[in-house]
């Protein structure tokens, strides 16, 4: 595959390339089986990862196209198309909950780190009135 690192994924998607914008954290690619159906691969800590050594790119996890007819799955490691198995219908449900559940994680962590962070003011200050304290009633 090719890549090409762009602002705005144009109109028409060629095959064999995979199109990159790091502003809108996206990248799409015509599915490698053929099929012609567009997959677009949202780029969170939460979704795909894309690596980029200077001359390839990478993305992980694999792609699963189970909602496409031909349900292909396959990783893009370096530019190359590595072809993965299929998976059963529980498989593909147990994957499903597993990005889900992921993500949820995700999520509740990054807002249980922002209540913090938000907090942080307010105990710096409790812990500067308990210092205070301290040094009255030594």
């Amino acid at each position: 595959m090719k890549h090409k690192f762009l602002e705005f994924i144009p109109e028409h998607i060629e095959p064999n390339t995979i199109y990159i914008s790091i502003p809108y954290a996206t990248a799409i690619h015509k599915c490698c089986c053929g099929c012609n159906e567009e997959v677009v691969t949202p780029l969170t800590p939460s979704d795909w990862s894309l690596t980029f050594n200077g001359e390839s790119i990478s993305l992980n996890p694999s792609i699963g196209n189970w909602s496409f007819k031909c349900r292909s799955h396959y990783w893009i490691k370096n530019n190359k198309v590595i072809w993965a198995g299929d998976w059963s219908q529980e498989q593909v449900d147990n994957g499903r909950m597993n990005d889900l559940y992921r993500k949820e994680k995700y999520y509740k962590e990054k807002k249980n780190i922002n209540n913090i962070t938000n907090r942080k003011p307010k105990v710096n200050f409790i812990i500067g009135i308990l210092n205070i304290l301290k040094k009255l009633f030594k």
